[in-house]
């Protein structure tokens, strides 16, 4: 009897307070909706409110949070502006050149230092992209350094630790100019010509390709997960190895032993049923128990060992909350060598992507939100390039790849999100995560490369599109996807996919070229009959 009153008044006061939040909340809407914040968004005449506009914020910085992190690991592979003189060298003695590529505690730290930076700027930039976009386009979309662009960077043009064809300083000057180039392109409306110039099949394979590659940097050793490794006979192999050799990577014992690789593999598997169940952030919680785990000393998988590098990052994680400001990145830009070729090449590469990822992933976005007229446009698009260009010029001063408009964007418009106010609420959370630079520059990298294998699976998607039983586009298409994680390059998956569509196409050209002389030829004995059948009896027609 008593239980059962006590039940009673339980959910007498649940409802109470229920209809009280209600009220509370519809009050607060109705305020922000008649306000000139809600005049300005345009709230009521998108059928939106302002709580609607939080949560669809707060679920897509949710969804696309895991950039700061995976994005500052990437660009910092690269070493970023650090050099052999950052190296630690015996005493009386210099450093030796490949002391980039064998660990050292000098160049080490440099590197962590590079990723505080890169943190911040991956911040920076999401924040002024996401802002402006909110506000001068009015829609509902988050941006950030993309994906795939970071990756080229990092391991095509400068290289692992600098390893590469061009310097740090010349990458973000081929950002700064690719920036320009697409704004220019983007204020004269050349944008959507700009993006046909490509053959259809290479188009839909460059994401998947992208993808491909993305995976394969987060299953190698230095980059990701562990589970891929160097071999002297087969190139590659099977590794998360005990005990490998930190100069080369490969595997001095005890295959699939690796303490981090099986951490990883729990990470992997908490995303996949995250993903599954659709649940919102559930790369972030992947990303977070992995680190969470590594963070304890003492440990086989610590990311804090006792070493003195260990011991130096581990004191400055213990500050938990501090703002770091940009000491190397920021500014880094040369146009000492852009007079060879490869950079030329990157800045094609780097713009093409860039407008075909922008452009698709803006109509796509507009389709879900029912943005779109009949016309295909919709409102703010001419605005939205705009930012979406600005914002590349920006992370390049800051010194990240381009920025893009991020397809996680997607869960915000699913949660109610209808205009710019959805932008705004992103970027005040990206605000919010300049001051946790010590927790964000503290995770693994085998708490990124799960992440990173997830992306890959995300940007597969594309490949239903391609018709496989047309051997004119599926054979481009598929050379596009396999060249660019076997030779380690997007910009080499590219020129072979369009290679091989012009080579397959020549035997349509060379066949039309033969119709039309058939066709001309076939005019001119019409018209010499003609003249023939006119003249006079005896008359010869010279």
């Amino acid at each position: 009897m008593g239980g059962e009153i006590c039940g009673e008044m339980g959910c007498g006061v649940l409802k109470r307070l229920s209809n009280s939040w209600r009220k509370m909340e519809t009050a607060v809407n109705d305020a922000v909706s008649k306000s000139k914040v809600g005049k300005f968004f345009k709230l009521e005449a998108r059928k939106t409110c302002f709580t609607k506009e939080l949560r669809a914020g707060t679920a897509t910085f949710l969804t696309m949070a895991y950039i700061i992190t995976v994005n500052a690991t990437i660009i910092a592979d690269s070493g970023g502006t650090c050099s052999v003189s950052d190296c630690t060298a015996p005493a009386n003695q210099t450093a030796p050149p490949d002391c980039m590529l064998k660990p050292n505690p000098g160049y080490e730290n440099c590197v962590s230092k590079t990723k505080s930076d890169l943190v911040v700027a991956t911040v920076l930039s999401a924040m002024v992209g996401s802002f402006a976009m909110g506000v001068l386009a009015n829609l509902p979309l988050g941006l950030a350094p993309g994906m795939g662009p970071n990756a080229y960077l990092a391991y095509n043009l400068v290289g692992f630790h600098g390893s590469g064809s061009i310097s740090y300083q010349t990458a973000m000057a081929v950002v700064l100019v690719e920036g320009c180039a697409f704004l220019a392109i983007s204020a004269l409306g050349v944008r959507a010509k700009l993006a046909r110039l490509i053959p259809q099949p290479v188009r839909l394979a460059c994401g998947a390709g992208i993808g491909l590659f993305i995976a394969f940097v987060g299953l190698q050793i230095h980059q990701g997960v562990g589970l891929v490794g160097p071999d002297p006979t087969t190139l590659v192999t099977v590794s998360a190895c005990a005990d490998i050799d930190p100069s080369s990577g490969t595997c001095l014992g005890g295959k699939m032993k690796s303490p981090t690789f099986w951490l990883a593999m729990v990470g992997f598997l908490m995303t996949c049923y995250g993903q599954m169940k659709q649940i919102k952030g559930s790369m972030i919680y992947g990303i977070s128990f992995v680190t969470l785990v590594s963070w304890i000393r003492g440990t086989s998988f610590t990311v804090f060992p006792a070493t003195p590098l260990g011991d130096t990052n581990y004191n400055y994680f213990k500050k938990v909350v501090d703002f770091h400001t940009i000491q190397s990145t920021a500014g880094a830009i040369s146009f000492r060598h852009f007079n060879r070729s490869e950079v030329w090449v990157a800045l094609g590469t780097l713009l093409y992507v860039d407008v075909l990822a922008t452009t698709g992933t803006l109509y796509t976005m507009s389709e879900i939100g029912g943005f779109l007229d009949d016309k295909g446009s919709f409102e703010g698009e001419y605005l939205a390039y705009i930012v979406d260009a600005s914002s590349t010029i920006v992370g390049s001063a800051l010194g990240v790849s381009p920025v893009a408009t991020y397809v996680e964007s997607s869960a915000g418009i699913r949660e109610g999100g209808r205009t710019g106010l959805t932008g705004v609420v992103i970027g005040l959370y990206f605000f919010l995560s300049l001051f946790l630079t010590p927790v964000l520059t503290s995770v693994p990298p085998w708490a990124i490369g799960p992440s990173l294998v997830m992306v890959g699976v995300m940007m597969m998607k594309v490949v239903k599109d391609i018709e496989w039983g047309n051997v004119k586009a599926a054979v481009p298409a598929f050379v596009t996807m396999l060249v660019m994680p076997l030779t380690y390059s997007i910009a080499n998956g590219i020129i072979g996919g369009v290679g091989v569509y012009f080579a397959l196409s020549l035997y349509d050209l060379m066949l039309g070229l033969l119709r039309w002389l058939n066709k001309m030829r076939k005019m001119v004995t019409k018209e010499q009959n003609q003249v023939s059948a006119a003249a006079p009896n005896g008359l010869e027609i010279i």
